[in-house]
């Protein structure tokens, strides 16, 4: 019996029970390669063993250095800093320096970066033609996603992108315009005039200054609900290998404008199984009304008859750490808004499932989107926003996921295999034939 050997501690020993072979795989950071298992093949003109998987499911794609999840404990770190301490002690644009730098600034690096972004929020005229002829019911993810790929012809420069210069001025603006063309698209929906940027705000008020400004000289937003908002973008900022984080680096493997590719995370972010399940919480919390009706509800979910918004996770089978960080925001903005009504059926809901053994045995806790509607419905955003927020805080994350993936040298451009279930060998019939 021959054997692929070679000298590794960790390995895997596989046996092709077709040939009698074995071979010694070598394991890697809890890995093997997709290559090593492709030299797997029953005869030298036969093609070599795959992975099926879809999804991606149980498949690394790249090596990654900027967030870091362990579900099982309900961890999650930007660079190796805790979620829970930097929504605490720091702000969405420090934390956009340290996903997109990989490390945190010094005061001048802070102080330069705030003022970079600061006075490239505004955009050229001709985007705001260009958002201004979508019909008054646009939608405003829809509005986003093409104007994010609309900048790529304001700036031909981006597809330089093996300029290192050239890539940090393009990160820049992506990050200072996406709240920008968010308020913008929101505006629009609403049928009010665009609001123009104001530098004189932090990043956080200048965008609540953009979306609620009308005839007062100059809009001043609640303390309280920037620090909320501003939160809540952390807490977006990135997660790993999202869908629309794989959709950024997929897109841009073909070496295309990083507005391009952001413009793919941005559809990603679109669909209802990614960005919009805050919204699917708020429909299921009105159907359910009243806390008297939770345990009828509760028995729907458990009979198959309804689902459960808001609780589990692919990644975490614990309680995810954003949800703990968004839970404890809602006081602040129900301080400055007035409780929902929804809040109470949230809380009681959340009570019974934690304690539930059919709930706790599958291990359904509580995920980012269970609160984060509450908050976004109080500041009095119509749901189809709720994903145009979770876009641009999640702007500096796609940006970070980009920066390393042009950066990698074992990156190739994205071909993944599939596996052939149609016909073979057919013979066509000439249409004179097929057509009588």
């Amino acid at each position: 019996m021959e054997a692929n050997v070679s000298d590794v501690t960790d390995s895997l020993t596989v046996r092709d029970n077709r040939t009698g072979q074995e071979y010694e795989v070598p394991i890697l950071d809890g890995t093997i390669r997709a290559a090593d298992i492709g030299k797997i093949r029953s005869g030298e003109d036969e093609p070599g063993l795959a992975v099926y998987d879809p999804g991606f499911v149980n498949t690394a794609s790249c090596r990654s250095s900027v967030t870091f999840i362990d579900g099982d404990k309900g961890v999650l770190e930007y660079r190796g800093y805790p979620i829970e301490q930097l929504a605490e002690q720091s702000n969405f644009l420090e934390v956009a320096y340290l996903l997109v730098h990989g490390s945190l600034p010094s005061k001048d690096e802070y102080d330069q970066w705030v003022h970079n972004i600061t006075y490239h929020t505004f955009v050229h005229e001709n985007v705001k033609g260009f958002m201004e002829g979508f019909r008054y019911d646009a939608h405003p993810m829809g509005m986003l996603m093409a104007s994010v790929g609309a900048l790529s012809t304001f700036y031909p420069e981006s597809r330089n992108i093996s300029d290192a210069d050239n890539r940090a001025i393009q990160i820049i603006r992506m990050i200072a315009k996406m709240p920008t063309l968010g308020a913008w698209s929101f505006r629009h929906a609403q049928g009010k005039p665009y609001v123009y940027p104001d530098n004189a705000l932090s990043y956080t008020e200048n965008f609540l200054s953009m979306l609620f400004k009308m005839s007062e000289p100059k809009y001043e937003a609640d303390p309280r609900l920037v620090k909320a908002l501003d939160t809540l973008f952390i807490l977006h900022a990135d997660h790993e290998q999202n869908a629309s984080a794989n959709a950024v680096r997929s897109v841009g493997s073909t070496q295309v404008d990083p507005y391009s590719a952001v413009a793919a995370g941005v559809g990603a972010l679109y669909g209802p199984l990614h960005g919009g399940a805050n919204e699917a919480v708020l429909r299921m919390l009105k159907r359910i009304g009243s806390k008297s009706e939770i345990p009828a509800f509760i028995e729907g979910v458990k009979n198959g008859n309804e689902r459960l918004m808001g609780f589990g996770h692919r990644v975490y089978k614990n309680y995810d750490p954003r949800a703990k960080i968004i839970k404890k925001a809602c006081d602040d903005v129900f301080e400055v808004t007035g409780v929902n009504p929804l809040l109470e059926i949230a809380q009681e809901l959340e009570k019974i499932a934690l304690e539930d053994e059919y709930f706790v045995k599958r291990k359904l806790y509580p995920n980012v989107d269970f609160y984060s509607g509450l908050i976004y419905e109080a500041f009095q955003f119509p749901p189809e926003m709720f994903t145009v927020l979770f876009a641009i805080g999640r702007t500096p994350g796609w940006l970070a996921q980009w920066l390393e993936l042009t950066q990698d040298k074992e990156q190739k451009i994205a071909r993944p295999k599939q596996i052939y279930t149609g016909s073979r060998g057919l013979t066509y019939t000439p249409t004179d034939q097929r057509w009588v």
